[in-house]
């Protein structure tokens, strides 16, 4: 029974701290809100147009403003103070949802609205991800990160079944409108969390004036650091070809199963509760190390091979339990190992490359396992995202831990190498 409650502290640690247990309640209402209003952005697209393609349009609105202007937006996030600059992203990603949802209120909507304001959520959001990503750090520090961040990646998690759930109800009762009104309000939720929070107990690193402030630093800065450069190009490369679920499962349940849309949604519950578990054992856990972020993309991509091969839908879905679980392990890992190693003067534009890769690069990998997928097959398109991060992790072990170290599989897999102090990596 010791053993039991000592692993349910170690696993929600972060929230014994203030500063980060009022940001984790901000963010359980903002995050719901967010999947409450892509379910009802995608039905009202629908819904104008009957096009799926001009849905896919939107998408693109969405997220090209993250792949091209991440590094500017990193750089803003390393000039100025993070608390500010949530200030003022999470106000302006609010008077969106404002907007939209006074627009459906009106019946004055038109797509060219819907697209304009996509393409400014994205521009907000291309400085607000990579702000948040840091700010957990400043709340934290290096002892608690690890902790912070899978906590977060699980609140996530649990949003994408909560958020879509109410929204069907809202839409179903209410109406579209509601669910935009409502992803207003919960920004105010963050708003008053962040007015809360107390200064002195944020953790601020030494800065050095030295260091160059253009967007464009950031790459010179990475050929130093061959750590951080090897996990966000394997990354870079998972998040492009792996990490296109929106595509491939609806492509796999309905051409592969012939299956529904309850049938896609069970795969996509099924990836939500295999994250959720692995979720809280990594946040169980204090060290992080290089090569357990090369354990769990390989572990990743052979899941996702496997489950691109399985003879039927149930098989299928209890693949994508194992997606989910080792999935957010690997992301846990990855996005603590940079932060960790990144200097407090570049973290911001480190952290704009992280989402570049996860979040930026469907503008590329989308169409792309989409042709892919209605072409060669529905398991090529999720078979081909398997590979890719199959490779992505032997190129991140070569990387980081060398020829020797790939081949010698009993002593890479020994788990107890990353029993390491508390904050610190290792190669």
């Amino acid at each position: 029974m010791e053993g039991i409650l000592s692993l349910g502290k170690q696993t929600f640690l972060s929230l014994g701290l203030r500063n980060y247990r009022l940001y984790f309640i901000g963010q359980a209402f903002s995050v719901s809100g967010n999947w409450m209003q892509t379910v009802a952005l995608g039905w009202l697209v629908l819904q104008m147009t009957g096009s799926g393609t001009l849905l896919g349009v939107l998408l693109a609105f969405r997220f090209t403003p993250m792949l091209f202007l991440g590094p500017f937006g990193g750089a803003i996030v390393d000039r100025f103070e993070k608390r500010s600059l949530l200030y003022v992203t999470q106000s302006l990603r609010g008077l969106f949802a404002l907007v939209l949802s006074v627009l459906v209120f009106t019946g004055m909507t038109q797509l060219w609205m819907l697209y304009l304001l996509a393409l400014l959520t994205g521009a907000v959001n291309a400085i607000d991800n990579p702000a948040r990503q840091t700010f957990v750090h400043e709340m934290v520090g290096r002892e608690h990160l690890r902790n912070a961040v899978t906590l977060n990646s699980t609140q996530s998690n649990l949003a994408r079944v909560v958020g879509p759930a109410i929204a069907g109800v809202v839409i179903a009762t209410v109406g579209i409108a509601a669910c935009f009104l409502l992803n207003a309000l919960s920004f105010l939720a963050v708003l008053v969390m962040l007015s809360l929070m107390r200064t002195d107990e944020l953790h601020h690193e030494h800065r050095d004036a030295r260091v160059p402030r253009g967007w464009l630093a950031v790459l010179p800065y990475l050929k130093t650091m061959p750590m951080l450069r090897s996990i966000l190009i394997a990354m870079a490369v998972i998040g492009t070809l792996a990490y296109e679920f929106q595509v491939s499962l609806p492509l796999i349940a309905q051409g592969t199963f012939m299956g529904n849309a309850a049938d896609y949604a069970a795969l996509l519950a099924a990836m939500g509760a295999g994250s959720v578990a692995g979720g809280l054992f990594s946040a169980s856990r204090r060290a992080v190390a290089a090569n357990e972020f090369v354990l769990w993309a390989l572990l990743f991509g052979v899941s996702l091979s496997a489950t691109a091969v399985m003879p039927t839908l149930g098989l299928a879905t209890i693949g994508m339990i194992f997606v989910g679980f080792f999935s957010i392990c690997m992301t846990s890992t990855a996005n603590t190992i940079l932060q960790l190693e990144s200097s407090a003067d570049m973290r911001g534009r480190v952290m704009s490359l992280w989402s570049m890769a996860i979040f930026g690069s469907t503008l590329i990998g989308g169409p792309l396992i989409g042709f892919i997928g209605e072409f060669l097959g529905p398991r090529w398109a999720l078979g081909v995202g398997g590979a890719a991060a199959v490779l992505a992790a032997l190129f991140a072990g070569y990387s980081l831990l060398g020829r020797e170290r790939i081949f010698a599989i009993p002593r890479w897999l020994d788990i107890r190498r990353l029993e390491t102090n508390t904050g610190n990596t290792k190669l």
